[in-house]
């Protein structure tokens, strides 16, 4: 076996799959980008304490929510509302962009 292809294919495998998770932002780092731009020229202790209070605003529960939770939420109130079919569709869709 020659070593240099086997080093260039595992360097490769290696490399690939973190190049794809570095374009995609956690939702921490989306509440970081959207509070740092907020607080947008603040210096020293208040913007540190603006950060504090911004990060902590964001309710917790609807960034940890999946979209099959939020799908199953969802369709459990259409179904509470007895809603069938174009009504359901839009409820279904404003339902889902809201959460």
């Amino acid at each position: 076996m020659k070593p240099l292809p086997f080093l260039a294919c595992l360097l490769l495998t290696a490399v690939i799959p973190l190049a794809a998770n570095a374009a995609t932002p956690t939702a921490q780092q989306q509440r970081m980008a959207e509070c740092s731009a907020k607080n947008k020229g603040m210096k020293g202790e208040a913007y540190k304490e603006a950060q504090r209070a911004c990060l902590s605003s964001h309710p917790a529960a609807a960034a940890a929510t999946t979209p099959q939770q939020r799908m199953t939420k969802c369709n459990a109130d259409a179904g509470a509302r007895h809603l069938t079919g174009d009504a359901r569709k839009s409820f279904m869709s404003s339902c889902l962009k809201t959460h």
